[in-house]
C-alpha cells in the first residue's frame, strides 16, 4: 500500500513538474515572439528616425536603434531555434500601425512623437526583459543580456524627449 502511494505522488509530482516546464516553455516562447516582433520594430523605427527625424540627436539615436536591435534580433532569433520555435518575419500588427503613422510625420513633430513613442516602449521592454530573465533557458539568457542596452536606448529617449 505505500509503495502504491509513493508511485501515485511520485507520478502526481513528475505530471505537476511537466506542465510546469510546459508553461514556462509558453512563457519563454511568448517572450521571444513579442521580442522578435519588437527587433524588427525598433530596427524599422530607428531607419525612419534617420529619414524623418530634424536633430542630429534623434537621426543618432535611430542609427544606434537599427544597430543594436538588429545585433539583438540576431540573438533573439537564435535562443528561438534553441527552443525549436517557429520566429515571427516581422513587426505586429499594432507595431506597423505605430510606424505607419509616425512615417506620415517628419522634423520637431517627428522628433518630439519619437521619443515619447521610445520612452513609453522602452519602459515596457525593460520591465518585461528583466522578468523574462529570471528563466533558465536561451530566452531567459537572451533578455539577461539585452537589458543593459535597453536600459541604454531608454536613457537616450528620456534625454531627447527632455530636449537635451
Amino acid at each position: 500500500m505505500n509503495r502504491m502511494l509513493m508511485s501515485l505522488g511520485t507520478a502526481t509530482l513528475m505530471a505537476i513538474s511537466i506542465a510546469s516546464a510546459s508553461a514556462k516553455d509558453k512563457q519563454s516562447e511568448t517572450f521571444l515572439k513579442k521580442a522578435i516582433e519588437g527587433n524588427f520594430a525598433e530596427v524599422s523605427m530607428g531607419e525612419l528616425a534617420q529619414q524623418n527625424g530634424q536633430s542630429d540627436a534623434v537621426k543618432s539615436f535611430g542609427r544606434m536603434l537599427s544597430t543594436d536591435h538588429a545585433a539583438a534580433n540576431q540573438k533573439a532569433l537564435n535562443a528561438a531555434q534553441a527552443l525549436g520555435m517557429n520566429s515571427p518575419g516581422g513587426p505586429n500588427a499594432k507595431q506597423k500601425a505605430d510606424h505607419d503613422k509616425m512615417s506620415k510625420m517628419t522634423g520637431a513633430g517627428f522628433d518630439k512623437m519619437f521619443a515619447t513613442h521610445m520612452v513609453a516602449d522602452h519602459q515596457t521592454d525593460i520591465a518585461e526583459y528583466k522578468k523574462a530573465s529570471k528563466s533558465k533557458d536561451a530566452a531567459g539568457e537572451y533578455a539577461s543580456g539585452q537589458i543593459d542596452t535597453l536600459q541604454k536606448h531608454l536613457d537616450t529617449a528620456k534625454s531627447l524627449k527632455s530636449g537635451n
